[in-house]
């Protein structure tokens, strides 16, 4: 058996992993490079890091070494399975595998049809998000046996999203746009919950229906809301509505 990395080990291999993705946004090399660097901070049988598109409402894969039926599911499928919503939920880190309920697993065709087969028993899925909110893919990494990663390695996935953020964002290493009248505003400041919360406020939900898509409580949303008022300078959530609808911020799906 191979001896644990120490922690100084984790974290050297992350700023490799920060580096490649630093040159994948830059152009000077692929994303490819990215999973390599990343295959030193955890141990992995499969990864994936995947682009999502918001025309064609489908993950794109930019390097990965899943099979083919594992790479169609997630490009075509992941998104409307019961586990999604869950993931897209996470304000910090990605879900575990092992941390995903036993009865959202025994609905997930993901994982009933797709990981199961593999021998997958472990791993993680983290959403990924641009700096301005905006949902921009995903990392899939997954394991055969029990899961090798330490506690170092998953803080470090954690600490590592933006830079993956970045790697796969197609406007990250673009210059600035020169901002027109017709051009809409970027969103003000809001975190990406605020963004999913802001998001659902276009259907007319409750606060608890609300609560009850994102796996939060009511008090949360309403606390979210008032924070989107605040920091857009809106009366009501109404108008949140409306300004949601003019950034094209759609709910969960």
């Amino acid at each position: 058996m191979a001896a644990e990395r120490s922690t100084a080990d984790i974290l050297d291999a992350a700023v490799r992993v920060r580096a490649a993705a630093r040159r994948a946004t830059s152009g000077a090399s692929g994303v490819d490079a990215v999973l390599a660097a990343l295959s030193e901070v955890m141990a992995y049988d499969h990864a994936s890091l995947s682009r999502w598109d918001p025309l064609r409402r489908r993950h794109t894969t930019l390097a990965g070494s899943y099979p083919d039926d594992a790479t169609a599911y997630i490009e075509d499928r992941l998104h409307h399975d019961p586990v999604y919503p869950v993931l897209r939920s996470q304000d910090q880190g990605g879900l575990w595998l092992g941390d995903v309920p036993r009865h959202l697993l025994a609905a997930s065709p993901g994982f009933q049809e797709v990981l199961a087969p593999l021998g997958v028993e472990d791993g993680v899925a983290q959403c990924l998000f641009a700096a301005d909110g905006r949902y921009v893919g995903m990392l899939n990494v997954s394991t055969r046996g029990p899961w090798r990663a330490t506690g170092p390695a998953r803080a470090a996935v954690t600490l590592l999203t933006e830079a993956l953020a970045a790697a796969v964002d197609p406007g990250a290493g673009a210059p600035p746009a020169t901002a027109t009248a017709a051009a809409p505003a970027r969103p003000g400041g809001l975190s990406p919950r605020e963004l999913q919360v802001l998001g659902e406020l276009t259907t007319g939900r409750t606060n608890r229906e609300i609560a009850e898509r994102l796996h939060i409580t009511p008090r949360t949303v309403g606390t979210h809301i008032e924070h989107i008022l605040a920091k857009l300078d809106l009366p009501n959530r109404a108008a949140a509505a409306a300004r949601a609808a003019a950034w094209g911020v759609e709910p969960v799906r």
